[in-house]
């Protein structure tokens, strides 16, 4: 039976773009946020005229975006105000006095390669052909696609690749693009996509050497405005097609019906499945609502929904499963209000230590420690949003990849933060100053607030204070990384970075994606067909009948 409602588990930008692509499909649709705002991870932070992003901040794979738009009949011009970034990104080495700003071109980056090492140049532009060829490839195939059918990869094409493809999968980042450069500023340049994979360019299979399409012949834009901007417009489009959006609503647990009963006494074979009907929810007053559903997607992080939300029978992922599992690296955030002006940094930049692999062994390997120093990035959205802070101020942003440990602790507010946090800080300001050519910075900085890996746990519900989800090593990625449907509940499914595809803004979109074509029963490996443009005009909540009517809690709590 096709479901009529639904609830969505996190108000996140996956929730609120599963909800949309719901809503438009013709369920009524009730999404639960746990905090007082949606956003989740892509969240926003405002204080004394600044306004800072508290997650995500590259705008990357520009077409995943304008397809979802599409189709809910609009697009991503329509929607946000995107600006090109050049430099896309400025890099900081250690010990060079000299910074690299990498082009936003691909025929800029060709010359700064050749640059940097006599004959890179050609060979980065055979790298980035690969990498097209393969993200060609990955976009067809693989991220949409639910892996309900290994059929439909049984296509000539995925059959010609198999024996490259296999090699990509097998060889790690750092040893394909080392056999290729040898400097080590161009190698770093070229590893550091695996950490927007949340993993080591020792360990990222080298497959994903295709994320350097993304920023190197691509391009990195930005939404004015932004990335809490894009939330905002899905949390708009989802309500305009009929979603209802509840926050302050802490899901406690999700309710099943109980297994068929024997026939005639007689057992049911194939044992049929309990179901789930909906979900029991914490309101902001503190009272437990429950609320019944057809079906439920939780777009909050799978270990949680898992672990907590369901009882050990019906997990499909219970807790041992995650004891095998590699988590990405957690975070420690610095939102920094600076007087003046910074114009040693440009919108995105990074800071590479000398050691490379060793800094990864500390976030990684079996004994873990905090780096020190430490590569880091910074985002300066000031330098392209005159919105992002006061005039005359600067608004930086500073995430520092630490092991995903939560006894590192959480942060705070001018420095109330976890005494160990806000040591952490201190020294990742004066790395930042000294490396940047920036001596006054820290007598400069007149708001901060730090995040720890335990703020993940408590506010996101993260598996081990992740910053971003599983690592996108090889058992972690593509049909290894598991299944966006539950196997012992029906009518429950996943969504998000924790689940099919992976992490990031983009693959979120798609997982939203996911849960539709579960849905539809769609198992094909494309993404969905966009709708004629005659669409664009007419939303689900504009059909004959009005806005369906919003589900209500149920009076019992069912099983």
């Amino acid at each position: 039976m096709r479901p009529r409602t639904a609830v969505v588990i996190g108000g996140g930008i996956t929730g609120l773009a599963t909800a949309a692509l719901l809503s438009r499909e013709g369920l009524e649709v009730t999404v639960l946020e746990k905090q007082p705002e949606t956003g989740g991870r892509a969240g926003s932070w405002e204080t004394g005229g600044f306004r800072f992003d508290t997650g995500p901040s590259w705008y990357l794979m520009p077409e995943v975006f304008d397809h979802f738009f599409r189709l809910l009949g609009t697009s991503a011009a329509e929607q946000l105000e995107l600006v090109r970034l050049d430099p896309g990104y400025r890099v900081l080495f250690e010990d060079t006095a000299e910074p690299v700003d990498v082009a936003a071109t691909r025929d800029g980056n060709i010359a700064l390669f050749e640059s940097l090492e006599p004959g890179a140049g050609a060979r980065l532009e055979e790298y980035l052909e690969s990498a097209e060829e393969v993200y060609a490839m990955a976009k067809k195939r693989f991220l949409y696609t639910t892996f309900a059918s290994f059929l439909p990869l049984l296509r000539p094409d995925v059959l010609r690749s198999g024996p490259r493809l296999a090699r990509l999968l097998l060889e790690p980042l750092s040893t394909f693009v080392a056999r290729r450069f040898t400097d080590p500023r161009i190698r770093q340049i070229l590893g550091y996509p695996a950490v927007f994979l949340g993993s080591s360019p020792f360990t990222t299979p080298s497959m994903y050497h295709l994320m350097s399409r993304l920023d190197l012949a691509d391009g990195v834009l930005y939404p004015v405005g932004g990335f809490h901007r894009i939330v905002s417009v899905i949390s708009d489009l989802a309500r305009a097609e009929g979603s209802r959006v509840i926050t302050g609503a802490e899901v406690t647990r999700i309710r099943t019906s109980a297994p068929a009963a024997a026939k005639n006494g007689r057992p049911r074979f194939p044992r049929r499945k309990p179901r789930a009907v909906g979900v029991e929810y914490r309101d902001a007053a503190g009272s437990l609502v429950s609320l019944d559903a057809d079906l439920v997607v939780s777009a909050a992080d799978l270990h949680h929904t898992e672990t907590a939300l369901l009882p050990r029978a019906l997990q499909t992922y219970p807790e041992e499963y995650w004891e095998h599992r590699v988590p990405g690296p957690g975070g420690l955030l610095l939102h920094l209000g600076v007087q003046g002006q910074l114009p040693q940094l440009e919108h995105h930049t990074l800071l590479f230590t000398r050691d490379w692999e060793a800094n990864f062994q500390k976030i990684f390997g079996q004994e873990t420690s905090v780096p020190d120093p430490a590569s880091l990035y910074v985002c300066r959205p000031s330098a392209t949003d005159p919105d992002a802070a006061p005039e005359g101020h600067e608004n930086l942003f500073v995430l520092v990849p630490v092991p995903s440990d939560p006894s590192l602790g959480a942060g705070g507010i001018d420095g109330a933060g976890d005494p160990r946090i806000e040591k952490m800080a201190d020294a990742v300001i004066e790395q930042l100053s000294s490396w940047a050519g920036i001596p006054d910075l820290a007598e400069r900085i007149i708001i901060r607030r730090t995040v720890g890996p335990q703020d993940f746990v408590a506010d996101l519900n993260s598996w081990r204070g992740t910053l971003l989800g599983p690592a996108h090593i090889l058992k972690q990625s593509a049909f290894f990384r598991g299944t966006n449907a539950s196997r012992k509940v029906e009518g429950l499914l996943y969504a998000g970075g924790s689940t099919l595809p992976g992490i990031g803004l983009p693959m979120c979109l798609i997982s939203a994606e996911l849960v539709l074509k579960r849905l539809r029963g769609e198992t094909g490996t494309e993404a969905l067909p966009e709708p004629a443009p005659w669409a664009a005009q007419v939303s689900s909540s504009q059909l004959p009948g009005g806005e369906p009517p919003a589900p209500q809690p149920s009076a019992e709590a069912g099983t």
